[in-house]
């Protein structure tokens, strides 16, 4: 999610909806929005989750951090473990990146704060958009000094604080257009399961559509994430993929080889990523060529390694895919209110 999430790989990706002819007979979404139930309960969510994500890290002594929207080191580059395409823009004859993630910038923060930072701030991603994927999305994001468990445990707290925050303050209104909230319920009366990519694999084993391999790596397809949560669920933890199918900045556990992640997968599949970042300059160094990723954007993150070595790890959640779950709602692209999509023109 990490630190940018971690996405599954998509079979069959559909595009974003066709732009629809305007004609005097055809009522604009962005009006019928205005009359719908779903769309008020979705705005009361979003105010939900903008000020417990505060309350939640306040409590935590973590601070927020502004950040700016542009970038000239991505989190996922083209390379080995690049799930993402960035999106480039020309900014004043300087060419720039709208951030995929800003989970160096925390890594960075970090190094200011005794206890970590966060942010919720807006992602942008070059993909197609479909069920699952938004071109321009929310991302909740920490980092914090630790290791990998601690960041688990963390974005475990995290994730049940704002389901108990949404049956607490707005039960009733969820209940109306998701048809219940028991799933909200069944998650907090139960302990999240948590298993290794190995163990996974192994036991989606007699599922040919569960996982799929490269020249590479091995990872898990959107039915393998569902077919865990049927089986383990509501909420499951995988942990320690191999180190090629995740971006270059995690790092691998020497006594497995695998790498220091974790995916938490809760109804649509992945919802949040999160992992631990190398201590060290030269085993950014190291990443860096087995990722097949150049080097030179990510000069001054070696630099900042080699001052100022210290063990972090963090995750991002997808505020939409966590709202996905909430609401019941099968197509992520509902949960826009204004609508973004790339290369089309949308209002307002």
């Amino acid at each position: 999610m990490f630190a940018a999430a971690r996405l599954a790989p998509r079979l069959n990706s559909h595009s974003a909806h066709p732009s629809v002819p305007a004609t005097k007979n055809v009522v604009p979404r962005f009006i019928e929005i205005l009359d719908d139930p779903w769309y008020r309960c979705l705005v009361r969510l979003q105010s939900l989750v903008t000020a417990e994500t505060a309350s939640f890290w306040q409590h935590n002594g973590v601070h927020a951090l502004h950040l700016p929207i542009t970038t000239s080191s991505v989190s996922s580059p083209m390379g080995l473990g690049s799930d993402s395409l960035p999106v480039r823009v020309d900014l004043f004859g300087v060419p720039t990146f709208l951030a995929d993630s800003m989970q160096f910038m925390l890594e960075y923060g970090c190094r200011l704060t005794e206890r970590g930072c966060y942010y919720l701030m807006p992602s942008f991603r070059g993909e197609l958009a479909d069920e699952t994927h938004l071109n321009q999305f929310f991302h909740s994001e920490a980092e914090i000094p630790g290791g990998l468990d601690d960041t688990v445990r963390v974005a475990d707290e995290y994730l049940r604080h704002l389901t108990a925050s949404v049956l607490a303050s707005l039960a009733d209104e969820v209940s109306a257009v998701a048809g219940g909230v028991t799933h909200l319920e069944h998650l907090l009366a139960t302990p999240t399961a948590r298993l290794t990519f190995a163990e996974a694999a192994d036991l989606l084993s007699g599922e040919p559509d569960a996982v799929v391999s490269t020249q590479h790596y091995r990872t898990l397809t959107r039915a393998g994430e569902r077919h865990l949560i049927e089986r383990l669920g509501p909420a499951v933890w995988v942990t320690h993929y191999d180190p090629l199918a995740v971006p270059f900045y995690q790092r691998c556990d020497p006594a497995t080889g695998q790498a220091c992640n974790a995916d938490l997968l809760l109804g649509p599949g992945e919802v949040i990523g999160a992992g631990e970042r190398h201590t060290s300059a030269a085993d950014v160094r190291a990443a860096l060529r087995r990722h097949a990723v150049a080097a030179d954007d990510y000069t001054w993150y070696v630099e900042m390694k080699a001052h100022r070595p210290l063990r972090t790890s963090g995750f991002g959640m997808g505020v939409e895919r966590y709202l996905m779950w909430v609401l019941k709602c099968p197509d992520i692209r509902r949960l826009q209110l204004v609508e973004r999509y790339n290369g089309q023109h949308r209002v307002p």
